[in-house]
């Protein structure tokens, strides 16, 4: 690319060899993510990958994209940006990994105000991260100067990711019955999602220096760095309990909490009886309620509470499966159990 540079296109403010640079700089985390399906390298106009079907009697692909929501403000005003590409791997993979699918390769989608090399390569190495560790390829991705729709310091980020699952493994919730066991993941903090409503309660855009202030309620870190915490990404663990253990359900909860997520792997004429004295709720979910005087029902309608992923099992694998998923590095704990009922979700 050393003879491409359009001085008309800068002008306009548009700088084509910045984009080069990038790319440059990114290829060093998007080496950690090879994987065996890997066939080309980055830069060209597509990327590759080489299906592994051993031991698969029907492959089914799966696919997910998601973005981060208005969690890249936080970002951006904190000038950290090494952490928020995990958080779009997370919101991608996790939702694919509730049909029983294994990750295999992920693109991302950057639009900026400017592109600052040294900035972009950051935010890569942080999909980079997820992918590695959700075991995904980084096979491609864009990057988009768009001066004069948004200001020069913004910028978006987007992800899609595909995954596999052989057809008879795919999660068939029409085996789950009454008395069956609902099992959470505690989540990492807020992760991806309610953030309109967390910047409204503690009016960032207006009084961001709060943001800083070492808060009691969080053990001592500030508002900040526990809102710009990552999203836990759970597909290894998860993998890991298919293998052994014969799983009904997953949810992946994200926006709109526990009244929209969990229903979604349940069927009709079962409902979710969640006891909440069980959930261990996180401190960051308690001082937004208590901050911004919002009710208990929004905000186990908006957020995961401290519950990240819940899984359904029966009654006599329930032991099994917490061993497996604690073994794994996860917080996993009961928190409700299958009825007979059509209200999806029941909190008591």
């Amino acid at each position: 690319m050393k003879n491409s540079r359009s001085e008309s296109y800068a002008a306009a403010g548009v700088d084509i060899t910045a984009g080069y640079k990038a790319v440059e700089l990114m290829k060093k985390h998007i080496a950690r993510t090879k994987n065996e399906g890997c066939v080309d390298d980055v830069g060209g106009f597509g990327g590759c990958f080489g299906l592994q079907l051993a031991g698969i009697e029907e492959p089914v692909l799966v696919s997910g994209t998601d973005g981060c929501g208005t969690k890249v403000k936080m970002a951006i005003l904190m000038d950290k940006h090494d952490t928020i590409g995990i958080d779009a791997v997370a919101m991608c993979v996790n939702d694919i990994i509730c049909c029983g699918a294994k990750p295999l390769f992920f693109l991302d989608y950057i639009a900026c105000g400017k592109n600052i090399p040294e900035k972009i390569a950051s935010i890569v190495g942080g999909v980079a991260e997820g992918c590695v560790q959700s075991g995904a390829a980084l096979i491609g991705g864009e990057t988009a100067e768009h001066p004069g729709l948004m200001p020069v310091e913004e910028y978006d980020l987007a992800g899609f990711a595909v995954g596999i699952v052989d057809k008879k493994k795919i999660l068939d919730n029409t085996k789950m019955a009454e008395g069956d066991v609902v099992i959470a993941l505690a989540s990492s903090g807020v992760h991806s999602n309610g953030f309109s409503l967390v910047r409204k309660v503690f009016d960032i855009d207006n009084n961001p220096d709060t943001l800083y202030v070492p808060c009691e309620a969080l053990g001592g870190a500030s508002i900040a760095e526990t809102l710009l915490t990552p999203t836990k990404i759970y597909v290894k663990s998860v993998l890991a309990l298919l293998e052994q253990v014969d799983v009904k359900g997953i949810s992946h909860i994200t926006g709109g909490g526990f009244y929209e997520n969990i229903p979604r792997s349940i069927p009709k004429g079962l409902s979710a009886k969640i006891e909440k004295s069980a959930v261990k709720v996180l401190p960051i979910f308690d001082l937004i309620a208590k901050t911004g005087n919002i009710p208990e029902r929004d905000m186990y309608n908006t957020y995961n509470m401290g519950v990240g992923m819940s899984i359904v099992v029966s009654k006599e694998n329930v032991e099994k499966a917490l061993e497996i998923l604690k073994a794994n590095g996860e917080d996993a704990y009961v928190i409700g159990e299958i009825i007979k009922s059509d209200d999806g979700v029941i909190l008591c």
